[in-house]
């Protein structure tokens, strides 16, 4: 005999061999288009934004995910010259939240303050080719167009 458990948030269903073996009463159900659940894309056919596109990495479902549609959509449904101008504080809005969760939203390391990696910022980097000579020769009859280091004659 085939019954079910519930413990805490967990669904048990134990099953006989029985249930096993006899074929599935399962009906299919025809894909829905418009079911927000289905992988649509980021933005619906009726034009909405699908808050469970994979794409979105969960941003809209974490602590700040409030702040996080708020500022979307106003991106998303902008009709101001600059596309977005008008949302600033809402961006404002999420990245201040973001920041009082660093451990779930980590700020890049490699931010604009500090230089490349392998640059310090005060020397330029070196060739690894050795200077041309100063001394500039004609070229040859039988050689070809010019080098860099060397003028047409």
């Amino acid at each position: 005999m085939s019954y079910c458990r519930e413990e805490g948030k967990d669904r048990i269903i134990f099953v006989t061999k029985e249930d096993h073996e006899a074929p599935s009463n399962a009906e299919l159900i025809a894909d829905d288009p418009n079911d927000p659940y289905e992988e649509q894309g980021l933005i619906l056919p009726n034009g909405e934004v699908n808050w469970n596109c994979p794409c979105l990495g969960g941003m809209a479902s974490g602590p700040c995910g409030t702040q996080f549609k708020e500022a979307f959509s106003c991106f998303h449904y902008s009709k101001d010259e600059v596309k977005g101008s008008e949302c600033i504080d809402n961006f404002r809005a999420m990245q201040e939240c973001m920041q009082r969760y660093p451990e779930l939203y980590p700020q890049d390391e490699d931010s604009e303050s500090s230089p490349p990696q392998g640059q310090s910022g005060s020397a330029p980097p070196t060739d690894s080719n050795p200077p041309a000579s100063t001394s500039q020769s004609a070229p040859s009859s039988d050689s070809e167009a010019p080098s860099e280091g060397q003028n047409a004659s």
